[in-house]
C-alpha cells in the first residue's frame, strides 16, 4: 500500500467512525454530559458535550487499522506513549467534565501526560542541541505542551473553532509527512486527527448539537502539541510556529491581559478576541470561517518556509503570518458597523 492510500484510508477511516460514534453517543451524552449556559457560555441552550470522545477513538482505531496494513514504519513505537497519554487526559478531562477538578491538580496531570510524550514518545528528538543542555531544552517543552494543551481547552468556546483551527494544520503535517518530512507515522497521526475531527464537524456546525467537551479538547491539544513538536524537530521550527498561530497568539495575549488586570485565569470569561467577536455583532459561523481562511494562509506561509528555508524568507513568511493574525483579532475586537 501507497503512502498516500495510507493516509487516504487513514483520514475516511477516522471521519465515519467519529460520526458514527457521534450519532451513538449523543442520546447518552444528552443524558449525562449537558453543558447547560451561563453568563459567560457562548451557547444558549443545553448542549451534550463528549464529542472529543468520538473524534479520538476515530483516530486511534483508524490508525491500529491502517498500521496493520503497512510495513514497520519509523516512529509507529512512539504512538503508543501519545495515544496512552491522550486516553489519560482524556479522564482527566471527563472527570473535570462531570465534577471539575481543582486547578492545581488539573495542571498537574496534564504535566505528567506532557511528560510522558517529551520522554517517551519523542526520546530522541532535540531542537537546540548546540544552544541549551538537554534538562533545560525538555523543562521549556514541557511548559510549551503543557500551555498548548490549555489553550486548545480555551478556544475551544464556539461552534466549529477547533475544527477550523486543526483541520488546516493537520492535512499540512500529514502532507508533509507524504513529503518525506519527519518520520511516516507522524504524518499518519496527523491524518487520523485530521479525519476524526472531519467525522464530528457536522455535529459541531453552528449552531451545535455537540461539542467537544474538555475530553475531547485536552487530547487533542496533547497531539497537537506532540505534532508541532515533531515538525519543528526536523529543522521547520518556523513552520511549527506559524501553524497554530491565531489559536496561540489569541489565547496568550488574552491571558496576559487578564493577568495584568490581576483577573482568576483559571476562571472561565468572555475576554477572547473570538468572544468579542460575537459580541461585536458577528455570527458564530463568520467568524469560524474567517479563522479557517486564515489558517489556509497560514498553512501556505508555513509551506513556502519548508519549500525555502532561506533566512529572509523564514522571517518574511513569520511577519507575514504575524500581520494577518494580528489583522484579524482587531478585526474581532472591533464592532462590526451596522
Amino acid at each position: 500500500m501507497s503512502s498516500t492510500l495510507a493516509s487516504l484510508l487513514t483520514v475516511i477511516t477516522a471521519a465515519a467512525v467519529s460520526a458514527l460514534l457521534c450519532v451513538l453517543l449523543r442520546p447518552l451524552l444528552l443524558r449525562y454530559a449537558l453543558a447547560r449556559p451561563n453568563a459567560r457560555s457562548s451557547h444558549r441552550v443545553p448542549t451534550p458535550q463528549g464529542g472529543g470522545i468520538a473524534v479520538l477513538a476515530g483516530a486511534f482505531a483508524a490508525l491500529a487499522a491502517v498500521a496493520t496494513l503497512l510495513p514497520p514504519a519509523g516512529g509507529l513505537g512512539g504512538l503508543g506513549f501519545v495515544a496512552a497519554a491522550a486516553a489519560a487526559l482524556a479522564v482527566v478531562g471527563a472527570w473535570d467534565d462531570i465534577r471539575p477538578l481543582s486547578p492545581g491538580l488539573r495542571l498537574g496531570l496534564q504535566a505528567l501526560c506532557v511528560a510522558i510524550v517529551i520522554v517517551y514518545a519523542a526520546p530522541d528528538l532535540r531542537l537546540f542541541p548546540g544552544v541549551m543542555p538537554l534538562a533545560v531544552e525538555r523543562c521549556l517543552a514541557l511548559l510549551a505542551g503543557i500551555w498548548f494543551v490549555n489553550l486548545t481547552n480555551f478556544m475551544d468556546g464556539l461552534d466549529w473553532l477547533t475544527v477550523a483551527g486543526f483541520v488546516p494544520f493537520t492535512v499540512a503535517l500529514a502532507m508533509a509527512g507524504l513529503a518525506g518530512l519527519g518520520d511516516p507515522a507522524t504524518g499518519l497521526l496527523a491524518a487520523a486527527l485530521c479525519g476524526g475531527l472531519i467525522g464530528f464537524a457536522p455535529f459541531n456546525r453552528p449552531v451545535a448539537r455537540l461539542f467537544l467537551g474538555d475530553v475531547g479538547s485536552l487530547p487533542i491539544g496533547l497531539i497537537g502539541a506532540y505534532l508541532l513538536y515533531r515538525l519543528a524537530g526536523t529543522g521547520a521550527l518556523t513552520a511549527a510556529l506559524i501553524l497554530p498561530l491565531y489559536h496561540v497568539a489569541d489565547s496568550t495575549l488574552t491571558l496576559l491581559r487578564r493577568l495584568a488586570r490581576r483577573e482568576r485565569v483559571w476562571e472561565a470569561h468572555r475576554s477572547h478576541f473570538y468572544q468579542q467577536a460575537t459580541t461585536n455583532g458577528r455570527t458564530v459561523m463568520g467568524i469560524a470561517i474567517e479563522i479557517g481562511l486564515l489558517n489556509l494562509a497560514l498553512t501556505g506561509l508555513a509551506g513556502l518556509t519548508i519549500w525555502m528555508p532561506a533566512a529572509p524568507v523564514q522571517i518574511g513568511a513569520l511577519g507575514l503570518a504575524m500581520l494577518l493574525t494580528g489583522l484579524l483579532m482587531r478585526r474581532f475586537a472591533r464592532r462590526r458597523p451596522s
